[in-house]
C-alpha cells in the first residue's frame, strides 16, 4: 500500500462517495477494501484503448514491463480509433460487459459514472494508485459528485500558438499579451501590415467562435459554464456580449473571410501560415507542424489574452483518462494495473508524450521530452498563477453544445445571422439537451 499526503482528504471523500453512489453501484468490486494483489492468484485483465498500431506497440511494452512485477496478472487488450470505440463501449455497457480497464475521454466520464458504469476510484487512491505524483487539481479532474471515477494520464491546457515564420514575413511584431481588446487591436494591425506588404495573411480569426475562449472569459468571472449539477452558469447577456466582442473584427478585415476559411476545409488558415496566431489546446502543435511543413521550425506558445488580472482563468484538461468498469471481478488488480500505466517510470519512459504531457510526476521526470514537447511543459510551468481548479465534469450533450457553438460562430462570420438570433439558438438547443 502506498503511503499517501492525501490519506485524510481522500478518507473523507471515500465516505462521502460511498453514500452517494450506494444506489447506482458496488463500485468497489462488492464493497470489499482494497487490498494488494495476491501474487499467487493467477488474474486475466481486459483492457481496451483508442489509438493506433504505434501506440499499441506502446502499450505491450507497459505491459511487458508491469508483468515483471506482477507475472500472475494477463492482459487482454484491444483497441480501435475513436468513433469505433465508443461505439462498442455503448454495445458492452448496455450488455454489463465493460473491459477492466479503459483509457476514456473527459466527455463520456459524466455520462457513464452517473449511471453506474464506472468504480468509484476513490478507496483505491492513496492506497493502491499512488497519489504522490498527482496534484491536487489533476486528481479533482476525474471527480464527478463526489466520486472519482477517472485518473488523467496527461493534461493539456487553453493556449495562443504563434507563427513565428508568418509574424515575420507581415512584418509585425509578436503578440506581447494583453487583454482581449489589445488582441483584436494585433490582429488589425497585423491585417493592415500584412496587406500593405503585399503579404496574403491575417493576424488571427474570429475568436469567438469556440466555445473554450467563452469558457475562459467566464472563468476570469468566477463563473464555470456549467455548475456541479449540470445546470448553466451563464446569462443570455452573458454570452450576447462575447459574441459582440467579434462584431468589429468579423467586419474590418482583421481576420481570415469565412469563405476562405471554408475552402480551406478540414484545415485551417493556421495550418497553411496564412494565419499567424491561434487559440487552442496546447497539444495541437505537432499536428500544426505537420501540415505547415517545410519553411516552419516551430511555433511558440503564449498565454491566452486576459480578462481580469490575477484571475485563475486556466485550468488543466486531460488528454486521456484511465477508468475502471464497475463490473470489474478484479478492482484491485485492475487498480494497480492503471497506478502502473500512469505512475510508474517505465510508463513514462515508455510512453513519453505519446499519450500528452504525462500528468504524473514520476512518469514525468522519466519521459523523454523532444523540442516542442518541451515548450509545452514550460508553457504549462509559465500559466501556473492562471491554472484553477478544474470545472465539474462536462455536461452529457456537452459536444453537441460545443459544435452548435461552432456552427453558430460561422454563420455569424458570413453574416446570415445576427447576435440576438443567434444567442437565442444557442440557449433553444441547450434547453433541448438539458431537457
Amino acid at each position: 500500500m502506498f503511503r499517501t499526503k492525501k490519506t485524510a482528504a481522500i478518507t473523507a471523500i471515500a465516505a462521502i462517495g460511498g453514500l452517494t453512489l450506494a444506489g447506482c453501484s458496488s463500485n468497489t468490486g462488492g464493497g470489499a477494501e482494497p487490498a494488494e494483489v495476491d501474487p499467487d492468484e493467477q488474474i486475466t485483465l481486459t483492457m481496451a484503448f483508442w489509438g493506433n498500431d504505434v501506440r499499441a506497440d506502446l502499450y505491450n511494452q507497459a505491459f511487458d514491463a508491469f508483468n515483471e512485477e506482477y507475472p500472475n496478472i494477463q492482459i487482454q487488450s484491444s483497441f480501435l480509433d475513436f468513433p469505433a470505440f465508443w461505439e462498442l463501449r455503448q454495445t458492452e455497457a448496455a450488455g454489463g460487459g465493460l473491459p477492466d480497464v479503459m483509457q476514456f475521454d473527459y466527455s463520456y466520464l459524466r455520462q457513464y459514472a452517473e449511471n453506474g458504469l464506472l468504480l468509484d476510484l476513490t478507496p483505491y487512491v492513496g492506497s493502491i494508485i499512488d497519489d504522490e505524483p498527482l496534484s491536487d487539481e489533476i486528481l479533482s479532474i476525474g471527480q464527478v459528485a463526489d466520486g472519482m471515477f477517472g485518473i488523467p494520464t496527461s493534461t493539456n491546457a487553453w493556449a495562443m500558438f504563434l507563427n513565428p515564420t508568418t509574424i515575420e514575413e507581415i512584418g509585425v511584431a509578436p503578440f506581447a499579451g494583453g487583454s482581449w481588446e489589445d488582441y483584436a487591436a494585433w490582429m488589425k494591425d497585423a491585417a493592415d501590415t500584412a496587406a500593405a506588404n503585399g503579404v496574403d495573411a491575417f493576424g488571427g480569426s474570429d475568436f469567438t467562435g469556440r466555445i473554450q475562449n467563452f469558457e475562459v472569459q467566464q472563468r476570469a468571472k468566477g463563473q464555470d459554464l456549467f455548475t456541479e449539477d449540470g445546470e448553466p452558469n451563464f446569462t443570455e447577456d452573458d454570452l450576447r456580449e462575447f459574441w459582440e466582442q467579434g462584431s468589429e473584427v468579423r467586419t474590418d478585415g482583421s481576420v481570415m473571410p469565412m469563405q476562405r476559411n471554408e475552402e480551406l476545409h478540414p484545415l485551417g488558415g493556421f495550418d497553411i501560415g496564412a494565419v499567424a496566431s491561434e487559440l487552442t489546446w496546447d497539444n495541437f502543435g505537432a499536428g500544426y507542424l505537420a501540415n505547415l511543413g517545410e519553411g516552419y521550425d516551430t511555433l511558440d506558445l503564449v498565454a491566452p489574452p486576459v480578462t481580469v488580472e490575477g484571475a485563475t482563468d486556466l485550468y488543466l484538461k486531460p488528454s486521456m483518462l484511465h477508468a475502471i468498469a464497475a463490473n470489474s471481478d478484479h478492482p484491485d488488480a485492475a487498480a494497480t494495473l492503471v497506478d502502473f500505466l500512469i505512475n510508474s517510470p517505465e510508463s513514462g519512459e515508455i510512453f513519453g508524450t505519446n499519450r500528452g504531457l504525462p500528468a504524473s510526476a514520476t512518469a514525468l521526470e522519466a519521459a523523454t521530452l523532444d523540442d516542442f514537447s518541451q515548450k509545452i511543459a514550460d508553457y504549462e510551468a509559465s500559466i501556473e498563477d492562471r491554472i484553477g481548479a478544474a470545472p465539474p465534469v462536462p455536461i452529457v450533450g456537452y459536444g453537441t453544445l460545443e459544435e452548435k457553438f461552432r456552427q453558430l460562430g460561422e454563420e455569424l462570420g458570413y453574416g446570415t445571422t445576427t447576435v440576438d438570433a443567434a444567442v437565442s439558438q444557442f440557449f433553444s438547443e441547450m434547453n433541448v439537451i438539458l431537457n
